[in-house]
């Protein structure tokens, strides 16, 4: 299994790290309103900001500090920002030269977009001394932590996206066995739909939800070498590539087998959906398990997945997730206390299996047990193994100011699929302003 999503850094690094500081410069111009207060610094404490909320599972992160602190003395003072702000707010501090000692960030094009601004710290030196080989799956390692011939994050968990199921509808429905290609699939959707049943459930309001599936159409007809060629800015938005898969989409939302207005819900308005029966699943990622579990539903009996069908024959097995990690800033006050804490979080067998249980998160650390996850989670890791690929998603595969266009799309599609052509010629027209700039 290899990576792909995000181009490594060659000849035109230094290039790359002009274009990454000027664009830090300019977001900070224009969100410079949104700049966050400099925290105070003191000996023994470490700063850190994360988007980890209480959805996401803040309350096992505090629980796996208070363990550090316990352990080293250090104080972890953290200033947690809401998910979708937090994609804005940390590049205005970056942009800014306000960073915390830590922040969690999203492997792929997000850390590499930071680390061409020259905002992060090598970690090169610390992996070596505390033996991160050792404990770092060598598959994460390879394909989540280098940046710029650098080792720059430290790996946390990662999650696989799947269609998340609702068990007792599809028993209701006599859906004994789950589609492995694409006619499987709609012969499913049309089952559920003639039983009166809303197939899917789609909470688009924030946009990223979308993604997922205009990435796995892609990824399932295109291919995932196509697919990274786009996120690069070396194919185009108006390929024919591109106009199939969205065509796909529009036949499903055509056919009703998407619950109506996806851009009202979030994304836990589309996993509530599910799991009330009001839609039989959702394309989401293994968060959902965490916060279906923390709801009181049971992994393999109230809820499962099954893996995204495959369309044409012959294209390569991908399967798509993030990585979330751990960064160290360039500027960090408490460097060692900073590079103490990312590796601990790394390395401590028991918070990284606190992490899967309440976050829903796979654990980029071998020592973690297999007890350690639910028979659910256990058939994700499973699937990771088995794929060929592992894509990062695509506000992760390519440069932020780019994955701006593309999700702005993906939500007008939601409204207008009609128009999927229009929004795609506008789409490139923005992208290709970003790439050519």
């Amino acid at each position: 299994m290899h990576y792909i999503g995000r181009r490594k850094a060659g000849s035109a690094g230094r290039t790359r790290r002009n274009r990454g500081r000027t664009a830090l410069r300019a977001l900070g111009l224009a969100l410079a309103l949104l700049l966050v207060g400099t925290v105070g610094w003191a000996d023994g404490e470490v700063t850190i900001t994360h988007y980890f909320g209480g959805d996401l599972g803040r309350a096992g992160l505090e629980e796996i500090f208070g363990n550090f602190k316990a352990e080293t003395g250090i104080t972890v003072v953290d200033s947690p920002i809401g998910h979708e702000d937090f994609k804005d707010g940390i590049l205005v501090r970056a942009a800014g030269g306000n960073l915390p000692d830590v922040f969690s960030y999203w492997a792929g094009a997000r850390t590499q977009f930071v680390a061409d601004a020259g905002s992060l710290g090598t970690i090169d030196d610390m992996w070596a001394e505390r033996g991160l080989d050792d404990v770092v799956a060598k598959s994460v390692a390879d394909g989540a932590t280098m940046y710029n011939g650098a080792r720059h994050l430290v790996p946390f968990g990662y999650h696989y996206a799947g269609m998340f199921y609702n068990a007792k509808v599809m028993a209701d429905a006599g859906v004994a066995e789950f589609p492995t290609d694409w006619d499987g699939f709609l012969a499913l959707c049309e089952n559920l739909k003639s039983q009166g049943v809303i197939p899917i459930a789609l909470g688009s309001k924030a946009r990223w939800p979308a993604q997922f599936w205009f990435d796995y159409l892609l990824l399932r007809t295109a291919g995932p070498e196509y697919r990274a060629s786009l996120m690069a800015g070396e194919a185009s938005y108006t390929d024919g590539e591109v106009q199939r898969a969205m065509q796909i989409w529009k036949d499903l939302v055509d056919a009703g087998y998407f619950a109506p207005n996806a851009n009202a819900d979030d994304w836990t308005d589309a996993s509530d959906r599910v799991s009330r029966g009001d839609a039989a699943m959702t394309l989401m990622g293994t968060w959902i398990t965490g916060y279906w579990n923390g709801n009181g539903l049971t992994a393999g009996e109230d809820y499962d997945f099954f893996e995204f069908p495959m369309i044409d024959a012959g294209v390569p097995n991908a399967v798509v997730g993030p990585v979330d990690g751990w960064l160290i800033s360039a500027n960090a006050e408490n460097r060692a206390n900073a590079e103490a804490l990312v590796a601990f979080l790394a390395s401590d067998a028991e918070s990284q299996a606190k992490w899967a249980q309440v976050q829903g998160a796979l654990s980029p650390n071998v020592n973690v047990a297999e007890s350690t996850y639910t028979s659910v989670m256990l058939r994700a890791l499973e699937a990771v193994g088995n794929a060929d690929t592992f894509a990062f998603n695509y506000d992760l595969a390519t440069t932020p100011p780019a994955a701006e266009y593309g999700l702005d799309m993906f939500a007008r599609f939601m409204d207008d699929p009609a128009n999927y052509s229009r929004h795609l010629t506008d789409t490139e027209a923005g992208v290709r302003g970003v790439f050519d700039s």
